[in-house]
């Protein structure tokens, strides 16, 4: 199995850049050169305490000792030829030898095995390296074979989103025509109970053909036009408020912003992000005027934003159950929808590698409304400023 090489290794620095080999080496000279100086430095005294006329005993005892000399010199020459030996056939080999399969294994060749048979601390070495190879291979088949499930299902989901767009729309769509029709022609001869059914199962059609159109965003994070590029926020903003204009207005809704920053995303989405908050904070409002605020802060490399409103608020424990699917905080009667809003906007939000939380230190503050944070990857030419 070939998968995509590793990347490099760090480049060794310092000392670090010589290799064990040629340590060795320069070692092994220094040793032998420090050996033959203080040889012949020996043999130089010696002769100068033979020009000096010595005793017959003195004299034998220098020869003695140039024999000696000489014995030690062939030892250590004997002994230096053999531990060069040793050293290049059970150390520097088989570490190059380890170093060449590693190598095939980290340019992607993964099915390499691993196996050093001297000396046993390489051996132990290699087999653990391995080990580690054949539990990482075994995982990334089983990650694999996820993935070929994963794309799977996500098929099977776009069929489902599909037939979702496409056959129920259509099917409910003429459920609701075709029971205001029922209404207009025979609302003569209907009594007001009648009139009242009808007016459920109209409800209910177009209540279901909500639910599924907020189902079909909620899938299409991330996989349908998808693209994250440099995008403006402030133009996104905008493009929000224009869609709610008309909520806007008839509320009497008063929307502040700060000056909003250019963020690595989806233009689409983060419209879709802007206008769902502002959305819920123009629906959740209170008996006072209704104020929103859009802020933004830098964090790092991140983009701080804030949904401010002084709305009815959130209560501290509902702070993770308010971005749940289908969770629902009011009645329907009450406050409409489909309780898949916030939902929406934390996925948008993490699909953009951000975070996006209820702030409940700020809503204690202000003892009314809500405030939502959220991240966003700062674009690549924005200023620290």
């Amino acid at each position: 199995m070939r998968i995509h090489p590793l990347p490099p290794p760090k480049p060794a620095t310092g000392l670090g850049k010589l290799p064990v080999a040629r340590w060795f080496v320069a070692i092994g000279v220094v040793t032998a050169v420090a050996f033959v100086m203080g040889s012949v430095l020996i043999m130089m005294l010696v002769a100068d305490v033979r020009a000096q006329r010595p005793l017959p005993r003195v004299a034998a005892q220098l020869d003695r000792l140039n024999v000696a000399l000489i014995v030690l010199l062939v030892v250590l020459t004997v002994a230096g030829l053999g531990l060069v030996f040793i050293v290049r056939f059970a150390v520097l080999k088989p570490i190059a030898q380890l170093t060449d399969q590693v190598r095939k294994v980290a340019a992607g060749d993964f099915d390499h095995e691993l196996s050093v048979e001297r000396p046993a601390e390489l051996a132990e070495l290699s087999s653990h390296v391995d080990s580690m190879r054949r539990r990482v291979v075994t995982a990334w088949r089983r990650a694999e074979d996820q993935a070929d499930e994963l794309r799977r299902s996500n098929g099977e989901l776009e069929q489902f989103a599909y037939v979702a767009s496409h056959d129920l729309q259509e099917p409910l769509r003429k459920v609701a025509s075709f029971t205001q029709m029922l209404e207009q022609r025979y609302g003569d001869r209907l009594d007001d109970r009648a009139k009242e059914y009808i007016r459920y199962a109209v409800d209910g059609a177009k209540r279901m053909q909500l639910l599924i159109n907020d189902l079909l965003d909620f899938s299409r994070v991330g996989r349908v036009t998808g693209e994250r590029v440099t995008t403006d926020t402030g133009a996104a903003l905008s493009t929000a408020l224009d869609n709610l204009s008309a909520a806007i207005e008839d509320t009497g809704t008063v929307v502040t912003r700060d000056d909003m920053p250019k963020v690595v995303g989806n233009r689409g989405q983060l419209t879709q992000l802007f206008q769902n908050l502002i959305e819920n904070a123009v629906k959740f409002r209170s008996d006072l005027p209704p104020r929103v605020h859009i802020g933004v802060k830098r964090a790092g490399e991140m983009w701080e934003f804030s949904c401010a409103d002084n709305g009815i608020g959130v209560e501290a424990k509902y702070a993770d159950r308010i971005f749940l699917i289908f969770q629902r905080l009011h009645a329907r009667d009450v406050y409409p929808g489909t309780g898949i809003g916030l939902a929406l906007c934390r996925k948008i939000v993490e699909y953009h590698g951000g975070q996006l939380w209820l702030d409940n230190e700020a809503g204690e503050a202000d003892e009314q409304g809500a405030t939502f944070r959220w991240t966003l990857p700062a674009a690549g030419d924005e200023d620290d400023d």
